[in-house]
């Protein structure tokens, strides 16, 4: 892999973010889960457990082998792994959502706020009040700095589009069949297991480069550092809380509490200073602190690779 690749990539992302004309890898990706699925629903001879299993083998064959070979056609390879380097990363897209959804709640059109909101997490957004709104996008965007740009740079700098999007395909797979529900609990164990192990690291440099961001910009640093590793384990998810508590505890306002999930009513675990409310403040405060974090983990990153090289 050239040493340029992901300091091109990350600057394609925040000059282009999400290119909607081009086909994202993503959607094919989930595409080829699609007919996964539904071979495994019809077949009877093993246990959609095993048949989770086996799917996961398969789209890291498929997804491996494909972007393999794509990278390393003759004369087009190099701008290949670039264009998939820069697909797999999501810094500057991700923040544009989430200061789309300000902006309507600021011009007042809270609805559309709440309809654009729900089509980033998989709770109802429908009865959260301007509190709530803020507080679930806080959520979102702290778990989503780890899996949508700290995991997969990482990855990319470890092993190139390859392995990159070997590491997106699964937590695509997670997050497609990843739910804990009757319907996809034995399917989805497999991508979910895999993708708890694959963002364990990632999300734990996720915590210690939001110490660092926050203290750049001078916010609660010390608290971040210090509450976040208890706090982080009471998450069911053994990843998700590292991003989220230090993101909690460095602009001073607190996540979870009661959330509806498919009709249902869940208590997820307090992160944060007990009480701390989220308002445009503490919301911009966030933003900010998402984007020094991923500046420093693309500066850091990159040396490291270029000293490796």
């Amino acid at each position: 892999m050239h040493p340029l690749l992901p300091l091109l990539a990350v600057a394609l992302d925040f000059c282009f973010r999400d290119a909607e004309p081009w086909p994202h890898p993503v959607r094919l990706i989930g595409q080829f889960l699609d007919q996964l699925e539904e071979r495994a629903r019809q077949q009877t001879r093993i246990s959609l457990s095993a048949a989770g299993w086996i799917s996961l083998l398969l789209l890291v064959l498929v997804t491996g082998t494909i972007t393999w070979i794509a990278i390393n056609i003759p004369l087009i390879g190099l701008l290949i792994a670039l264009y998939l380097a820069y697909s797999g990363l999501s810094l500057a897209g991700l923040l544009a959502a989430a200061r789309h959804i300000t902006g309507l709640m600021d011009a007042g059109r809270e609805s559309e706020a709440k309809i654009s909101l729900g089509l980033l997490v998989s709770r109802d957004t429908s009865a959260l009040d301007r509190q709530g709104v803020y507080r679930t996008l806080a959520e979102t965007v702290s778990e989503n700095i780890n899996d949508g740009f700290v995991a997969p740079l990482f990855y990319l700098l470890l092993g190139g589009p390859v392995l990159l999007w070997i590491y997106k395909a699964i937590s695509t797979m997670d997050s497609m069949w990843g739910y804990p529900t009757s319907m996809w609990r034995q399917l989805g164990r497999a991508g979910a297991r895999t993708e708890d192990v694959l963002s364990a690291v990632p999300a734990r440099i996720t915590y210690l480069l939001a110490v660092l961001a926050a203290w750049l910009l001078r916010l609660s640093w010390r608290d971040a550092l210090l509450r976040t590793p208890s706090q982080a384990r009471r998450m069911k998810s053994p990843n998700a809380g590292w991003p989220m508590a230090a993101c909690a505890w460095a602009v001073g306002a607190e996540m979870g509490g009661e959330a509806l999930y498919f009709g249902q009513v869940r208590e997820k675990p307090r992160l944060g200073p007990s009480g701390g409310d989220w308002d445009r403040k503490a919301i911009q405060n966030l933003f900010r602190l998402t984007l020094v974090l991923g500046l420093v983990w693309t500066v850091l990153g990159c040396a490291v690779l270029w000293m490796a090289v």
